[in-house]
């Protein structure tokens, strides 16, 4: 899985109380000339009435403000079931703020990043889940899936086009110069951009026109352990994990995967489940290593998922998938496969 930064789970710090004005807050109260209480909201309806679209623009922006805050509240829920129904809610709402904010960097971000991650946990891994059973509900949730990952693609590239204008076409062109001039200050875009294209070609390996923008991936990871190698306690060396498990022919490294994994471990300090569960897919499966498999993927059951309170709803999405594929291990697996890894 690939692992959120600080404050793991996309997590708008809303409520209805934060929505509104008025009583809903508190009711916040003025008194008048008389002494006598009445609701602050009956003040702030006239200034709404003559303010027009100003004051609708300044509601928006407060609400967008809000929304595109990354917090805990979702990061540490430790119902992932209840974030599961949450989120599409939460999604739509800044996209509907979207439509009257589209160049708000906050929402392009939240958007890219709640779209790929609700992708993931929800959407994909689910596939799995059912694929035994239902092949073609299974390709259905793979699909839906890939729309998800090219909607969030399409939120971090607009969200990188406001400070890097063209970059979208020369990402395609000519990635390495593309993210040259990129600063730290937009780590977060750059890695989410990342994050959902990478996730897009995961599984658009049969559509030509998204596995060739494979290179646009590694230009952004490289830049973003370029400019913060420890970004997200190792966000950028797992999804490198990844991308090093490519076969040599398209520039992959089994060892240069185990020294980024090496190196997220160091990072996280051991606390989160994906990192171990990355590995054991991208890796130990691909060398047939089912001794090293079984050891990461009990080494990724024995952390605890709530200790780490801000890690806990990845934790607890990782460590169902980990025991997912401990329980399948004999699909991975081929008797008499050999265990020693082979050099690409």
């Amino acid at each position: 899985m690939l692992e959120a930064p600080e404050a793991a789970w996309y997590s708008p710090r809303f409520t209805a109380a934060s929505a509104y004005p008025g009583p809903l807050k508190g009711a916040t109260m003025f008194a008048g000339r008389t002494g006598r209480a009445f609701p602050a909201i009956l003040v702030l309806v006239p200034a709404l009435a003559l303010g027009g679209c100003s004051i609708k623009k300044m509601a928006l922006k407060g609400m967008a403000g809000t929304f595109a805050q990354s917090g805990k509240v979702y990061a540490s829920d430790d119902d992932p079931e209840l974030i599961r129904d949450a989120t599409p809610f939460a999604l739509k709402t800044i996209e509907t703020l979207l439509a009257d904010l589209p160049e708000h960097r906050g929402l392009l971000l939240s958007a890219c990043q709640g779209f790929t991650q609700y992708g993931y946990a929800f959407v994909q891994v689910d596939a799995a889940y059912v694929e035994e059973e239902d092949w073609e509900e299974a390709e259905r949730l793979r699909d839906r899936a890939l729309r998800l990952y090219l909607r969030a693609l399409d939120y971090g590239l607009r969200g990188l086009e406001l400070d890097y204008p063209g970059i979208s076409e020369t990402l395609r062109t000519d990635p390495e110069t593309a993210v040259r001039e990129a600063k730290a200050e937009h780590i977060d875009m750059l890695f989410w951009t990342g994050a959902s294209w990478g996730a897009a070609i995961s599984l658009g390996k049969d559509r030509p026109d998204i596995l060739a923008d494979l290179p646009a991936v590694s230009a952004l990871m490289t830049r973003c352990l370029e400019l913060d190698e420890t970004y997200g306690r190792g966000a950028v060396h797992e999804v490198l994990v990844s991308l090093e498990a490519l076969p040599a022919n398209m520039g992959g490294s089994l060892d240069r995967a185990r020294a980024h994994f090496a190196r997220a471990l160091e990072l996280n300090e051991g606390k989160r489940v994906g990192t171990y569960v990355t590995l054991a897919e991208s890796v130990s499966i691909q060398t047939q290593d089912r001794e090293e498999f079984a050891s990461l993927l009990g080494r990724a059951l024995e952390i605890d998922p709530y200790a780490e309170p801000e890690a806990r709803l990845q934790n607890l999405v990782a460590r169902k998938r980990a025991e997912f594929l401990l329980e399948h291990a004999d699909d991975y697996f081929l008797e008499g496969a050999p265990e020693d890894e082979e050099s690409q």
